[in-house]
């Protein structure tokens, strides 16, 4: 998860905590005067937050401080003054709740277990997005598991990550790239999508219908 998702999951639990306050009801409001509002506090405070929180994993999370000792001295007052326009807090020491409350969702959130492989599984291939039998492939090869621990490549919570795909695009994904050049380069699905020669084999491999044999 980079800055930008750790930022778009702490604007989301700012928004729910909004909408979860009854006292919260801006006339005519709309979804985007919602997404304004919520975009303007999350971008007021998130630089308050400490490095550590705005990057927490669930690797990380342990060593986080407590929520309630945090300082956060260094948010703008412009994020307690709109809150309190608009019937949020009632002063800076109350907005500042408000946002500690919203931080320990966050982190929550943000450092939730990896999911088990299994229940990651698709309908469709997730590079050729064909409905054909499908193989896992360990974005990390399992052979290269004790060296990317040991030069800390990533985390072990990732070492199971999977991708659900066809036999044939597994078969290109492992000859176009070796173990620990996809261990170190392309661990992610997005990032396997964003080779040149995956792409090519995947407009190929998407006008196939499977199990029919041509030529």
């Amino acid at each position: 998860m980079g800055d930008v998702q750790h930022f778009g999951l702490f604007k989301d639990c700012l928004a729910r905590r909004i909408l979860s306050r009854q006292d919260y009801t801006p006339a005519d409001s709309t979804e985007s005067d919602l997404d304004d509002f919520v975009t303007f506090l999350a971008t007021e405070s998130w630089s308050a937050l400490p490095q550590s929180i705005r990057e927490v994993t669930y690797d990380t999370k342990d060593s986080l401080p407590e929520i309630d000792t945090l300082l956060l001295d260094s948010t703008p007052a412009s994020f307690s003054d709109t809150l309190t326009a608009y019937g949020l807090s009632e002063d800076a020491e109350s907005a500042l709740h408000f946002l500690k409350r919203t931080i320990e969702v966050y982190v929550s959130d943000a450092s939730a277990p990896p999911p088990v492989w299994s229940s990651t599984r698709t309908t469709e291939c997730e590079i050729c997005e064909r409905q054909v039998p499908l193989t896992y492939h360990h974005l990390i090869p399992r052979a290269t598991h004790a060296k990317v621990l040991k030069r800390k490549w990533h985390s072990e919570s990732m070492l199971n990550s999977v991708a659900w795909i066809c036999r044939p695009c597994h078969n290109v994904v492992h000859s176009v790239a070796r173990g620990e050049d996809l261990a170190q380069n392309y661990y992610t699905v997005e990032l396997l999508l964003a080779r040149e020669d995956i792409q090519k084999w995947r407009r190929y491999a998407a006008k196939q219908r499977y199990g029919v044999r041509r030529g």
